[in-house]
């Protein structure tokens, strides 16, 4: 087995294995949704496709290519329904027709092994491919803008962008037309598109930390296959885009898997604010009480104005006023350090060993002191504590 066919059936592989991970993803998000079952069709073909090709070509086994060509057929036709579910409209009778009849005649010529016509076959069969994906970035592209949401349209937008950009992978695919390149690119297509997908799913501060994370994935990942291909003895272009190519699917795969992994956890384990979202409290006490039990507030202790008689209220009160969150990090929060009113609360502070302090009144004052560990302070827990203390302020106090 040559390198080339190991690089071709690893990328493949890890194709297979990232799309399945997606579709659970987008399973979980809305196991229901009519686009969410659309979706779960196109992956699965896809999903498919690699796996049975990936195995195929790694095992050499003449009857599992075989067999890979009819999801391989049956492309398009995915893609077809999947645009059909996002612009919530049938596409034309004529293209839908198109679409059956050449996945039918198609998985039907790969399953018979058409060894005589394969050169005539794979032609067909990559120029049916490439007209379903062109069809598909057209219906999406000349839709009726006025008939979708904005958010609707920015999605299709960049959805259509990933139906062209995908193209010269999947040429890639067919020895016809690229005869030279040194591995197989569609899985690694479908696998930047799936990702992309994905981080669209946020919102925009999200997604653009999704952009940067994965881009950097990709840098980092190109960058050690080339270090890798460097270790071979006879080291070349060609050996190198395997290396980079294996690299980059790998790293993309292990990505997806890592980031549903970490969403199912945290689905089990509510955080603070779900926690909060889903409480039955109806006073500040009750929800007080109920996020003792969360990790990040076992620490926490409550001190109102009469448990601060040391520490002189009457001046705190003033610079509190204007105040919400004390991070201990920040002190002495404008003021000097000699200030009266900052040396008490550093005092407080250090008393409780704290790194926080909450404040859910100014008058009376009413304070939360809690200590976060340095490996959870980062801006998700600061942004929760903010939003824990707004939730807190507005509870009613027990009549």
């Amino acid at each position: 087995m040559t390198s080339g066919v190991i690089a071709d059936s690893i990328v493949n592989l890890c194709g297979a294995l990232g799309l399945s991970v997606a579709m659970f993803a987008l399973y979980r998000r809305d196991p229901r949704g009519p686009l969410t079952q659309r979706l779960l069709v196109m992956l699965g073909i896809a999903a498919a496709l690699f796996l049975t090709r990936g195995v195929g070509w790694w095992t050499d086994g003449a009857w599992l290519d075989r067999l890979s060509l009819v999801p391989a057929a049956m492309v398009p036709l995915g893609a077809l329904i999947v645009t059909e579910g996002i612009l919530r409209r049938h596409a034309p009778r004529l293209a839908k027709i198109a679409a059956v009849a050449g996945a039918v005649l198609l998985g039907l010529g790969g399953i018979l092994g058409l060894e005589s016509y394969a050169t005539p076959y794979s032609i067909v069969l990559s120029l049916f491919q490439l007209a379903g994906f062109a069809t598909c970035a057209w219906l999406l592209a000349t839709r009726d803008r006025s008939t979708l949401m904005a958010s609707e349209n920015r999605g299709i937008g960049r959805l259509a962008v990933g139906a062209i950009m995908v193209i010269p992978f999947i040429v890639t695919d067919f020895r016809v037309l690229a005869p030279d390149i040194p591995v197989r690119l569609g899985a690694l297509g479908a696998l930047l598109v799936v990702t992309a997908v994905l981080i669209a799913g946020g919102g925009t501060e999200t997604r653009r930390q999704g952009i940067l994370m994965t881009a950097l994935r990709l840098l980092s990942a190109a960058l050690l296959g080339a270090a890798a291909a460097c270790v071979s003895p006879d080291v070349d272009a060609a050996q190198v885009m395997r290396f980079c190519a294996i690299a980059i699917s790998g790293v993309l795969t292990i990505g997806l898997m890592t980031d549903t992994l970490r969403a199912l956890f945290e689905s089990q384990v509510p955080g603070v604010l779900n926690s909060v979202a889903a409480s039955a409290a109806r006073t500040r006490d009750e929800l007080i009480a109920e996020l003792a039990r969360h990790p990040m507030f076992e620490s926490a202790r409550r001190y109102r104005e009469a448990d601060l008689a040391f520490y002189d209220p009457s001046l705190l009160q003033s610079f509190l006023s204007t105040r919400r969150v004390l991070r201990r990090p920040e002190a002495p929060w404008g003021l000097a350090v000699s200030d009266p009113a900052v040396e008490r609360v550093l005092s407080l502070m250090k008393a409780n060993h704290a790194t926080h302090v909450i404040i859910l009144s100014h008058d009376p004052i009413d304070l939360l002191v809690l200590a976060v560990p340095v490996i959870a302070a980062d801006p998700a827990t600061e942004t929760a504590l903010a939003l824990v203390r707004r939730l807190l302020a507005s509870t009613p106090e027990p009549a």
